[in-house]
Formats: C-alpha cells, structure tokens, sequence
C-alpha cells in the first residue's frame, strides 16, 4: 500500500505542522506503508520525507517536475519519478496510491485537495482522503464546505468523503480501517 501526502513546501512555517509532518512519515513507514509524495526536501513534504526515512526499508516515492529547481529535491527518495508538468506530476502521484492525506499547505496544496476531492464526488476514484488537521489548520475550509452543503452547493454526504484528525497516528488509523 502506497499513501500519497500533499503538503506545504515551505520551511517557514510553525514548528509543529513539521513535527507532525515527520511523525506522518514515519507512522506510514512503521506500518509498512510507502509514501508517495512531491518529492521536495523542504516543508511537510520533506518532513514526512525525513520521517519515513528514519525507518530502515521505508519506501519513499517522490514525483516531481524537472523544472524545479536542483536542490529542491529530498535526499531520502527511494524512487524519484520526473515529470514535464504539475498536472503530469498530479496524475502520477495518483496512480501511484492507494489513498490521500492533505496536510497543511498553501495555494498548491489546496489545489491538488480540490481536484482529488472532486474525483472522489464524481466517482471517479474511491480512494480515500484525509485532512491532517494540526492546530486546527482546516477548520476555516471544513466550515466553508459545510456552509456549502448546507447552501446546497455541496451534496449531502459529500463532507463524508473525508477523514479528519489532529493526530497524525490516529488519522492513518482511521483512514486504513
């Protein structure tokens, strides 16, 4: 089983989103499950990078496009899948797990949230999804969309689609139950 991790890629951000991005890592690895992820070194991705890699064997998959810069790349990588684009780079990532988590991040994150969240409405994957809602980072979002439910922009059920804890152990629980 392979999990893929959105994230921030940012360094300048709250000790304790990377924390929580290394313990995800690592819990992932603990349990024999591969990450897949953007591929950079920095921010949650390189966090939970850092962390499966703290386990002997862990496998870390990331996809990245080449145009980024050298340097940007995690070390711990077992596996390194270049791509031409973002949207190449979303779908790999996509084919290449079994399940989602969103853990905080900006603009790029929050995109990749909404297109595999909107493939899980259409029915056009039924992999899982999950939010990593440390320090309570996706209760404005979780807000918007239950206002849109209940303006009936958002199906009802639809907010079921995801799984969301504040602990990185208790999500991957929950998520692979």
């Amino acid at each position: 089983m392979r999990i893929c991790i959105y994230g921030s890629a940012s360094d300048d951000i709250a000790k304790e989103y990377l924390l929580a991005g290394e313990a995800l890592g690592e819990a992932l690895a603990r349990r024999g499950i591969g990450l897949v992820f953007g591929g950079g070194g920095r921010g949650l991705m390189g966090a939970a990078a850092r962390g499966a890699a703290r386990v002997a064997g862990a496998e870390i998959v990331g996809v990245a496009p080449t145009f980024f810069p050298d340097g940007a790349f995690s070390p711990h990588c077992t596996a390194f899948h270049p791509t031409e684009t973002m949207r190449e780079r979303k779908q790999k990532m996509e084919e290449l797990s079994d399940a989602f988590i969103v853990t905080p991040g900006g603009i790029g994150t929050m995109e990749e949230f909404f297109e595999i969240y909107t493939l899980r409405h259409l029915g056009r994957t039924e992999k899982p999804i999950a939010l990593l809602n440390t320090r309570g980072f996706f209760d404005p979002l979780l807000s918007l969309l239950s206002s849109m439910q209940d303006e009936g922009f958002l199906p009802r059920g639809d907010l079921d689609l995801l799984t969301v804890r504040e602990d990185p152990c208790e999500l991957l629980d929950a998520l692979i139950r």
